[in-house]
């Protein structure tokens, strides 16, 4: 028997956390002990001790609660607070994709998104596409990334307030993603991650030669960073807490202690073994029992 913690998490405005939707799961999973606001309203702590095992849990307490659109993650109590914090960028932490940005900005947006659905399908390697990607970009002045970014790119909402706030209590943060180190440079210092690791582009008098450097890093490379930060630090994997939304996180949300699909793709979210579905990064605060009043505000 295991200790563990369920935790609802809304919005005290707009999604509130009521006494009927506590008392809903309660009661399906036998939970004897009262609630504990981390928010009142936004999130509460249930604790309970169990045999089944965390996406179990998790997948009884949302299914009680399907009808309400509240986020519902279980962890054990044990080693809740994560220590290492790895997250992709696009459409994790940023609100787009910039990789679809710069095309839309270089006038082959359509092409650009046809190959990323063809990756998405599982018809094209993400290493190839990539590179039919940046074919189609040749000759892209560097100004233009620089316009990107500071046009079109916008954070996810309780992203520096998360980063801030496992940063102030001991966490280390790394920003990782199949994109560029032009983006993740900027968004890593904006946040306030420690690090970070992207592809880097190939400049020639200033314009991109439609290459990119190698080695591609992908969906391995990121379970890779994972897993050598951990032997740095002398952590285990279970002290990570992963977030991506997409196929390529699959690995390294797999093997983290706490894998959140935030907003994610069905083939990710089947695969992580916590999902967020209807509120923002702050979310991920209170999965870690961190209270409102804890929360380094950005």
């Amino acid at each position: 028997m295991i200790p563990y913690v369920i935790t609802i998490i809304g919005d005290a405005e707009t999604r509130p956390v009521e006494a009927i939707h506590i008392d809903k799961v309660r009661q399906h999973l036998s939970i004897s002990a009262k609630a504990v606001w981390l928010a009142e309203k936004e999130a509460c702590d249930m604790f309970l001790v169990s045999p089944l095992p965390v996406v179990e849990l998790a997948h009884q307490a949302r299914s009680v609660l399907s009808q309400a659109p509240l986020d519902v993650v279980c962890t054990p109590v044990e080693g809740r607070r994560k220590k290492l914090l790895i997250c992709d960028m696009d459409s994790t932490v940023i609100d787009q994709e910039c990789i679809d940005e710069l095309g839309d900005a270089f006038g082959v947006g359509s092409q650009i998104r046809e190959i990323t659905s063809a990756v998405v399908s599982g018809n094209i390697s993400f290493s190839d596409a990539l590179r039919r990607r940046m074919a189609l970009m040749k000759g892209l002045d560097q100004a233009l990334l620089d316009s990107v970014y500071k046009d079109r790119i916008t954070l996810k909402t309780g992203a520096r307030t998360l980063v801030q706030t496992m940063r102030h209590h001991g966490a280390y943060g790394i920003l990782v993603s199949g994109g560029f180190s032009y983006f993740t440079q900027r968004i890593a210092e904006r946040i306030g991650f420690h690090s970070h690791q992207a592809n880097e582009l190939a400049f020639e008098n200033g314009r991109l030669t439609g290459e990119i450097c190698e080695p591609i890093l992908g969906r391995s490379a990121k379970l890779e960073t994972l897993k050598k930060l951990c032997r740095q630090k002398n952590l285990q994997p279970r002290d990570v807490l992963a977030v991506g939304d997409w196929a390529n996180d699959i690995k390294m949300i797999e093997v983290a202690g706490l894998g959140v699909a935030f907003h994610g793709a069905p083939a990710l979210k089947k695969r992580a073994n916590a999902c967020i579905d209807h509120g923002n990064l702050t979310t991920l605060l209170y999965t870690q029992g961190f209270s409102r009043s804890q929360f380094v505000e950005a």
